[in-house]
């Protein structure tokens, strides 16, 4: 399902949309689930028309991509990561976890 030539941190989220229309659905929650996991992939039932699940789709990437990143596996100073800052002040070195005090990141997406 995902290129040869992808990253291997890429960050992908399956969203199964309106799960307001349970009635009409083709594809089962189980089987979207297990599709998700079987290629590796985020999953969450969103709904456009009641807003459920759609900001934390967002938020569950963000939070991947800053744990990959917080971790070492993604540097967004790489050419070709994938990753830029939004804003140049924002453009810092980050320390390891195990030196720096326990603080709580905020995503501002």
């Amino acid at each position: 399902i995902i290129s040869p030539d992808a990253s291997p941190n890429i960050v992908i989220i399956l969203c199964g949309n309106k799960k307001d229309l349970d009635a009409d659905r083709e594809v089962t929650f189980l089987e979207a689930s297990r599709f998700a996991q079987e290629n590796e992939l985020m999953f969450l039932e969103t709904s456009a028309l009641t807003g459920e699940n759609v900001e934390e789709g967002f938020l569950k990437c963000a939070r991947l991509i800053l744990n990959k990143i917080e971790s070492g596996e993604l540097d967004p100073e790489r050419m070709g990561s994938g990753i830029q800052y939004g804003d140049a002040s924002l453009r810092q070195l980050r320390q390891p976890r195990s030196t720096t005090p326990q603080m709580k990141q905020q995503c501002n997406c």
